[in-house]
């Protein structure tokens, strides 16, 4: 059965969409069928970060009744399917958030995993996002902010009854500036599904505009990446193997 996983976080700029794009491509290449949608609507970034900031028809379009889901669906060159949304201000206005849960709930049919990369924060986009999940994973970095709006965030998606999975750690360098790995999982009280590095390959990743994960494979970023989409999807993946399916990909 399809599975909604809504990826949030409390603050903007701690690699949620970068985990998003990450995750479900690393999905992709452990054979399941993804969809990635950008369901910030306000600020997205999916497209940027994958090569295609416009397009003819976007996630906004259909939530404006001007065109159907089955428009909206782009392939990317790994297999994954994604659905952008607009960065054209114009259409940021008269948005029917509320239409989005149905909206996610229609797209299932077309992907095993749907990784659903919603607005950061808990505005009225955010809470829409939330809603259509069947699964939470907030994102957060270990910076005391960042890790109190996390806590926030968890919070409301559990007053909405959703099931967070856990908390995935960006932009760990193990500091003693930052928090600890064992302070954060006691504050939030999830399960931690992951601590990414501070890996200047993602920013590279991010100029390249594709994902960590095919773009530099072999990354301390990118072998968390791959190790988080295996835990999702119960896969206990030997971490060579991971390697040539990812090499596989970017050889095409």
């Amino acid at each position: 059965m399809a599975k909604a996983i809504v990826i949030t976080s409390g603050k903007g700029g701690v690699g949620k969409s970068t985990s998003a794009i990450n995750i479900g491509i690393a999905l992709n290449a452990l054979k399941k069928d993804v969809l990635i949608v950008d369901a910030n609507l306000t600020t997205p970034n999916v497209g940027l970060y994958l090569g295609a900031p416009i397009v003819p028809v976007s996630l906004n379009h259909v939530l404006a009744g001007k065109a159907g889901i089955d428009d909206v669906i782009y392939e990317h060159e790994s297999g994954t399917k994604v659905i952008p949304s607009s960065i054209s201000v114009k259409e940021i206005y008269n948005i029917k958030y509320d239409k989005l849960p149905s909206i996610i709930k229609k797209l299932k049919r077309f992907a095993d995993y749907i990784i659903v990369d919603s607005a950061a924060g808990l505005g009225e986009d955010s809470l829409a996002a939330l809603e259509s999940g069947d699964e939470v994973i907030i994102v957060t970095n270990p910076e005391m902010p960042a890790v109190t709006d996390a806590l926030k965030t968890l919070k409301v998606a559990q007053s909405l009854g959703k099931k967070v999975s856990g908390v995935i750690l960006t932009r760990y360098s193990g500091t003693k500036i930052e928090m600890s790995v064992d302070g954060i999982r006691d504050l939030l009280e999830i399960p931690l599904m992951g601590v990414v590095p501070e890996d200047k390959r993602v920013k590279e990743s991010h100029f390249m505009k594709n994902a960590v994960v095919l773009t530099h494979p072999r990354s301390k970023a990118a072998r968390e990446y791959k190790k988080i989409a295996a835990r999702i999807c119960g896969k206990e993946v030997p971490q060579d193997t991971l390697y040539e399916r990812f090499l596989d990909v970017v050889r095409g």
